[in-house]
């Protein structure tokens, strides 16, 4: 378990040089920038916001060509394609690609406006389409909608609500309009929506009839074409398959360009990659003939930053320890195993400085712990293999996926050795299918014992497992304590714990109380019972007079040794929080039985076996998926609670290098 020892590297070379420097620190992508200069009249920091943002634009353009060309000529792409990772490019290629940026950023531009184009073929579509809607009602009508009537007279056209009768829109005019004469009125369409008519009159009493008729709801039509509606509508109708065609057409267009898809790719990377790097380019102090880079570098890489740097340019590069204040960003370093696990820590927090990095003792513990929990060698032999498969299948898949398969893969074997301890094979699978379908009853016998016949046992060994994982938290406090020369911290924060907690437990085993729920009685010798009070009154002693040390004031430390002691409640809580081990093993076991049992209700017959086979595979399925999901949850909570409260904080900054952040390939280094 290691965090990497962090160093300060300071670059200062001249300014003509500053693009390749730039981009060799960003190939390596082993150093995090973190100016400490500040500007002066000699050394001043040039604005690049506007070069930066027509980067992040023009990725970002390339990125929504690439999102419609997924649309139109979508990628062919496997379920476990997104393991799979970035490509890996050769330099070659890539340097091809940027020759041609312009041809291709042109492309992308070329892309957008084909699918501006045909959403807007799409919107015309759309208003035809409601415009024949609205027109639906008139297609009976045979003049143009806009016809003004003769010399003498004038058509009225539009709508009154509800559903009308002649009858009813006569009587409105001779009430309104009594003297009007020569009124004739025509429905051309009528529904619960509205009647829809036109009425001919004179054209001196035209404004006396409508307005006749307004007092009864009529209204002139929104939409008035100067066709007759049925050509109007044959038209839209002809301008639609018109417009469908061109749609057809830009999608075959936008089809077509997916051969472009990849070059896209690489260059919406380099437009990503030359974005960062003009951000770090902003943050440089430079004078008129030299600049200043600074910041963090694992000290294992600083020598080979340095002879990279230093026999290519003019450049002068120093390398100093950090000062005693300085928070450095913190980057983890363990073994293949345990780097499986660095995940889990880094969702809790990264070591803060002064602490260490627990990551190879919690990942024990972790695969450990997750094993007992699903405890099932059929379930934990498919996620191993299941794991191991993709693990190997796609070797450039991304790191954190790549640490939390391997994490998996782990769990999956410790699951597969506690379910060989426990018997448990698809729960009680054999048992049940020999007797079922053999008629003789076929067992598997566990190597050490069945936690659905003897609970109570595996109840003990999980409190005992809990003790060991909590007594070492606390003896990582104590490390980390005796590390930073923190002596007597180390003996009254750790040693009189320890002292009590060990007397406590030699204290309760001989007990009654412990005799009834572990099914054994168990006696100690005299001496021992003698050192288990002497240890537990020495510890209480301890802790009373020393928790509150740095109190000048007596009784204060008495009252601040007396709330410590208390803590003792939170030991116990801690303690039966690993019951859960016991709780989910024996969830997993119960409910692969109860499904075995259930597929076996139809006998041996055919229909027996089909109903096997099925209430067997989504059964197990189901148990399998609900069980890993608490397996995992409840790991996590062992190590983030109880492990963890004992002696860690976390609170670390991650090590952010300055590095080519692209997200659809990788460039191979020459």
């Amino acid at each position: 378990m290691a965090v990497l020892q962090m160093q300060r590297i300071s670059i200062c070379a001249l300014k003509k040089n500053r693009k390749a420097i730039l981009e060799k620190l960003q190939s390596m992508g082993v150093m995090e920038v973190s100016q400490f200069l500040e500007e002066d009249e000699d050394f001043r920091r040039m604005d690049t916001a506007n070069a930066r943002s027509s980067f992040e634009k023009a990725a970002a353009s390339v990125d929504r060509a690439l999102d419609i060309l997924q649309i139109y000529a979508p990628e062919k792409k496997s379920m476990l394609s997104s393991l799979a990772g970035k490509e890996l490019v050769d330099q070659k290629r890539y340097q091809q690609i940027i020759g041609d940026k312009e041809t291709l950023l042109r492309t992308a531009n070329q892309i957008q406006s084909l699918d501006r184009e045909r959403a807007e073929q799409k919107s015309e579509i759309l208003k035809l389409e409601n415009s024949i809607e609205s027109l639906t009602p008139w297609l009976p009508l045979e003049v143009p909608m806009d016809y003004e009537g003769t010399t003498h007279t004038e058509m009225l056209l539009g709508t009154m609500p509800g559903e009308c009768c002649l009858e009813q829109i006569y009587s409105a005019i001779a009430e309104k309009a009594p003297e009007a004469q020569g009124v004739e009125a025509h429905i051309v369409s009528a529904g619960q929506e509205g009647t829809y008519l036109t009425v001919f009159c004179l054209r001196e009493e035209a404004r006396q009839v409508e307005e006749a008729l307004r007092g009864r709801g009529f209204a002139r039509p929104s939409q008035i074409l100067q066709q007759v509606p049925a050509a109007a509508r044959s038209e839209m109708e002809s301008e639609i398959n018109s417009r469908e065609l061109k749609i057809e057409e830009i999608e075959q267009q936008l089809a077509g360009l997916g051969v472009s898809r990849e070059s896209l790719k690489l260059l919406a990377d380099y437009y990503r990659v030359r974005a960062d790097k003009y951000e770090v380019l902003g943050t440089l102090p430079q004078s008129e003939r030299t600049f200043f880079i600074s910041g963090y570098v694992p000290a294992k890489y600083t020598d080979k930053l340095k002879s990279a740097l230093e026999g290519r340019y003019d450049c002068v590069v120093d390398v100093e320890k950090l000062k005693e204040d300085e928070e450095a960003p913190v980057l983890l370093q363990n073994n293949s195993f345990s780097e499986s696990a660095e995940g889990i820590l880094e969702s809790y927090g990264l070591p803060a400085k002064g602490e260490v990095d627990p990551t190879a003792i919690m990942s024990v513990f972790y695969v450990f712990l997750f094993g007992l929990m699903l405890s099932d060698a059929a379930y934990g032999a498919i996620v191993s293999i299941a794991c191991g498969a993709a693990l190997k299948k796609f070797p450039r898949m991304e790191a954190g996926m790549k640490k939390s398969l391997k994490l998996f893969f782990w769990c999956g074997l410790s699951t597969l050795f506690w379910g060989v301890m426990f018997g448990g094979y698809f729960g009680d699978v054999v048992n049940v299918v020999s007797r079922t379908f053999f008629g003789n009853q076929v067992e598997i016998p566990a190597l050490w014992f069945i936690p659905l016949n003897d609970p109570m046992k595996l109840l003990i060994y999980s409190m005992l497992f809990g003790l060991i994982h909590l007594f070492t938290g606390l003896g990582i406090k104590g490390y980390m304590c005796i590390k930073d020369n923190r002596y007597l911290d180390f003996f009254c924060d750790v040693v009189l714990w320890f002292l009590f907690l060990i007397g406590l437990i030699i204290m309760f085993l001989p007990t009654d109380i412990f005799a009834s729920v572990a099914g054994a009685k168990i006696v100690f010798p005299e001496f021992v019972n003698f050192l288990g009070k002497a240890f537990a009154i020495i510890g209480v002693i301890g802790i009373l007079l020393m928790s509150g040390r740095e109190n000048k004031n007596f009784g204060l430390r008495i009252a601040l040794g007396a709330y410590d002691l208390y803590n003792v409640t939170g030991w116990l809580s801690d303690v039966l929080s690993y019951s859960r081990l016991l709780a989910l093993g024996l969830a997993t076991g119960v409910i692969a039985q109860v499904v075995n049992q259930m597929g076996s209700m139809a006998g041996n017959g055919i229909f027996g076996v089909i109903l096997f086979i099925v209430v067997f595979i989504v059964g197990h399925t189901l148990n399998l998926a609900i069980n890993l999901l608490g397996a995992y949850v409840h790991t996590n909570r062992l190590q983030y609670v109880e492990f963890f409260g004992k002696f860690y904080e976390g609170g670390g900054r991650m090590f952010n290098p300055f590095k080519e952040n692209t997200k659809y390939a990788d460039i191979k280094e020459d």
